[in-house]
């Protein structure tokens, strides 16, 4: 195996594996540089087990409900341990898949092992990729995150889960807290409780899902709490205390304390960068108060031959963000560099129904002092949203007063992280939503939804 690499990758995330072969396809020697797993946070324990599970969850809630579609089902029973082990083999088999792309492959060679910067030497980089040195002209750093651990007090004396090892915790919780109200508290909240357990969420802020409009998380949490989950608003854990019964969790709300008598605890309050093992202080390569490594519109950083793609470039966070960076560096290293960050990233929030969302809130819009009108629609008004027994949620777009372009869309429905990729199309388009209002839905579809809310627009 060769010492010397065009470029090399450093993580096998969603950027970097398809990177590593479009670039040794175009004619580079690469090499991929990974210290544990392929597929990156999504396949192993982010979106794949945890879209699995929540498959699950939603198979059992529809069983329970089945006598409201005229079905008798005698006995609903979770086996907890299998839709772990259903969500794990998936991820397994998918990350099986990713290894056989470099087997027999001298280009693109996969290392296996930690990466870290030694420093440079001429035209080259200097690294340590577990006991070899390798040197690389270009760099790609594709490192990920991994779950931000407040130093809460008694918090590293339990075993908690997080958004990494919750596969691992083969028990179904019988009391859960989940500290955080954001997109990973909220969907995991919804799959416990669907599993069987009970299920608090304790959020410091005013809301849950705090960067949404207030309107959407106010129904969300309505439908949330509809299904027995409790909110502690305004709240923080402020304390951990092992019990007999599991964990004493203590929550400050406004002066005042409140304790929970909890078997398990997850903590959901973000993601925190992989840089601070990387040796970047080895090529002056600096980082921001957050562990960012900060990047133009073409993902390079401060230091030439350095670039960064996914979570750890900030900006949206997601794996399709992470994908289409892959295809902008793709464009930056062996293309006509015609491919920047310019661009909109939709994102879901797969609770049941789901959040799909592209652009601005309303809120922020108006924060932003913008001219907007705004269309609402409630799905309860869809005619296959009722035929479907799915009533819950509604829809909202924004649009520009002066252009009638979407400024942005919330879809709070059934299937709503596929209905909002109507609105994505049509900003990509940069067409009026005038274009949606005057096509043709086939009927009866939850697409036709999606028109009434711009046929709604003031």
């Amino acid at each position: 195996m060769r010492d010397s690499y065009d470029v090399l990758v450093i993580g096998g995330g969603q950027a970097g594996i398809p990177l590593a072969h479009a670039l040794a396809a175009a004619g580079k020697s690469v090499a991929l540089a990974e210290r544990k797993w392929l597929g990156g946070s999504c396949i192993n324990f982010g979106c794949t087990p945890t879209k699995a599970v929540i498959t699950s969850a939603r198979i059992a809630h529809l069983a329970r409900r089945a006598a409201d579609y005229g079905i008798s089902v005698a006995g609903v029973e979770v086996d907890f341990a299998a839709v772990l082990t259903r969500a794990r083999d998936i991820s397994e088999s998918m990350r099986g898949h990713l290894r056989q792309g470099f087997e027999g492959r001298a280009n693109p060679a996969l290392i296996e092992g930690h990466a870290r910067f030694l420093g440079k030497d001429g035209g080259q980089f200097r690294l340590a990729v577990g006991e070899r040195e390798v040197r690389a002209a270009q760099v790609v750093l594709d490192t990920g995150t991994r779950s931000a651990i407040p130093p809460i007090e008694g918090l590293a004396d339990i075993d908690h889960i997080d958004s990494e090892n919750w596969l691992e915790h083969r028990e179904l919780p019988a009391r859960l807290a989940i500290v955080g109200g954001g997109y990973i508290g909220l969907e995991m909240a919804q799959f416990y409780r669907r599993m069987g357990s009970e299920v608090v969420v304790i959020e410091r802020g005013e809301q849950i899902a705090g960067h949404e409009d207030r309107d959407v998380a106010a129904a969300l949490g309505r439908i949330l709490g509809g299904e027995g989950i409790e909110f502690r608003l305004k709240s923080s854990a402020s304390r951990f205390r092992r019990s007999a019964a599991g964990v004493t969790v203590a929550i400050e709300h406004e002066g005042a304390e409140e304790t929970l008598e909890m078997s398990h605890v997850f903590v959901a309050l973000g993601r925190e960068p992989n840089t601070d093992q990387l040796g970047l202080e080895t090529i002056g390569l600096e980082v921001d108060a957050h562990g960012i490594v900060p990047t133009d519109a073409r993902l390079a950083s401060a230091v030439s031959g350095v670039w960064a793609a996914g979570d750890i470039r900030g900006g949206p966070m997601f794996t399709h963000s992470a994908w289409d960076d892959y295809r902008i560096l793709a464009s930056q290293l062996a293309g006509d560099g015609s491919r920047t960050c310019a661009r909109i990233v939709p994102y879901a929030m797969f609770t049941d129904p789901e959040l799909g969302r592209v652009g601005i809130g309303e809120d922020e819009a108006r924060r932003q002092g913008r001219r907007i009108r705004v269309g609402r629609f409630d799905i309860a008004d869809n005619g296959k949203a009722r035929e479907r027994g799915e009533t819950a949620g509604f829809i909202k777009v924004i649009a520009d007063a002066d252009d009638d372009r979407l400024l942005g869309a919330a879809v709070l429905a059934p299937e709503g992280a596929e209905l909002v990729h109507l609105y994505v199309t049509l900003m990509n388009a940069g067409a009026p939503y005038t274009v949606l209002e005057r096509a043709i839905q086939i009927h009866p579809t939850l697409a036709e939804a999606a028109q009434s809310a711009v046929a709604a627009i003031e």
